[in-house]
């Protein structure tokens, strides 16, 4: 009885496919930009918020206030009221990518930000958690 349990099961592993050691990673873009005067320029904002698949105003807003500074919006690219290095608002954005982006469960980046009755909530996509997110802005 063991020995044709145990055949079953090296049979069945057989037929599993095979797992690479590999994981896909999950790399947000860093922001491109430059000093103009007495202000930062950064000109991939909208492309690196639709990578992260979140509205560019949210990013924006929670990045202003860790950095403690006003900005604005302007087409395609965005104002830092201040002299930010690059590395500082990348730091500000591996936050916000922590915190609302990927699934505390399971780490992947396939999340979604909801609100019901005043909480805010990460969906994940692909294993189905959902957490409540605590929103500072």
């Amino acid at each position: 009885m063991a020995s044709e349990y145990e055949a079953l099961l090296k049979r069945a592993k057989e037929k599993l496919p095979e797992q690479s050691a590999e994981q896909a990673r999950f790399d947000v873009p860093n922001v491109r930009g430059h000093i103009q005067g007495n202000k930062t320029v950064i000109s991939n904002f909208h492309q690196i918020a639709t990578y992260i698949g979140r509205e560019p105003e949210h990013l924006f807003k929670y990045v202003l206030k860790e950095l403690a500074t006003p900005g604005e919006i302007k087409q395609n690219e965005v104002l830092i009221g201040r002299k930010v290095p690059a590395h500082r608002v990348n730091e500000k954005i591996s936050q916000y990518v922590k915190y609302f982006v990927l699934c505390p469960v399971c780490g992947k980046p396939d999340t979604k930000l909801t609100k019901e009755s005043k909480i805010n909530f990460l969906k994940c996509q692909a294993c189905g958690a959902r957490n409540s997110v605590q929103v500072k802005l």
